[in-house]
C-alpha cells in the first residue's frame, strides 16, 4: 500500500467492497473496481492498480477476477484471496441465473434485444472512460502509452494473436523500462 491508500481493509470490507463492484455493471465491472479501490476506498494508488492489472491480464482467467484474488491476497492473506472474488461473483451469479430464466421464456421479443443493445453500448463507453484515465495515471506518457495504441492497432486492426502482441509488448515496454532505469 502506497502512503496516500488508506488503511488495509479487513474481510468484511473486502467482500461487501467487492460485492459492490459486482453488483455495479453488466458486461464488464472493472471501471467499478477501478473506482472503488483507486477513487472511493483508496485501498490503491491509481499507479498500483496500473500494475496490479497488468500482472493480471497475463493470468489466466477472468482480470477482474484475477485482480479480486491479488487484491485480496494482498490485504488479507489467503483468506482475502478467497473472501475478494467470492463478494465479486456471489450477487451476479444469482442475478444472471435469474435473467437466464427471464431471457429463455422472453429473449426472442425486439424489446429485449434492444435493451441488450443499449447494455453493450454503455459497458463500451465505461470501457473506454476507464482506459482513459488508466491512461492520465501513466507518469511517463510519451513513452508508454504509444504501446496501447499500437496494442489496439494489432489486435483489433491487424488481427494478429494476442498471446504474440503481449509477449513483443512485454520485451519492448521492458526493455524500454530496463533502459530508462539504467539512464537515472
Amino acid at each position: 500500500m502506497s502512503s496516500e491508500t488508506a488503511p488495509t481493509p479487513d474481510l468484511k470490507a473486502l467482500f461487501l467492497g467487492f460485492s459492490s463492484v459486482g453488483l455495479s455493471g453488466f458486461g464488464g465491472v472493472l471501471p467499478f473496481a477501478r473506482r472503488m479501490l483507486v477513487e472511493e476506498r483508496r485501498w490503491m494508488s491509481a499507479e498500483e492498480f496500473n500494475a496490479q492489472l497488468g500482472l493480471c491480464q497475463f493470468l489466466p482467467g477472468p482480470n477482474v477476477v484475477n485482480l479480486a484474488v491479488v487484491v485480496g491476497k494482498r490485504c488479507a492473506g489467503l483468506s482475502g484471496a478467497i473472501v475478494a472474488p467470492l463478494g465479486l461473483l456471489a450477487g451476479p451469479i444469482v442475478i444472471v441465473l435469474l435473467l437466464a430464466l427471464l431471457y429463455d421464456r422472453h429473449g426472442h421479443l425486439p424489446l429485449a434485444q434492444s435493451m441488450l443493445r443499449g447494455i453493450a453500448a454503455v459497458g463500451c463507453g465505461l470501457l473506454f472512460a476507464m482506459a482513459w484515465r488508466m491512461g492520465m495515471a501513466i507518469k511517463d506518457k510519451t513513452i508508454f502509452l504509444p504501446f496501447g495504441v499500437l496494442t489496439a492497432a494489432a489486435i483489433a486492426g491487424l488481427r494478429w494473436p494476442m498471446p504474440i502482441v503481449m509477449v513483443v509488448g512485454l520485451l519492448l515496454s521492458g526493455g524500454i523500462a530496463y533502459w530508462k532505469l539504467g539512464r537515472k
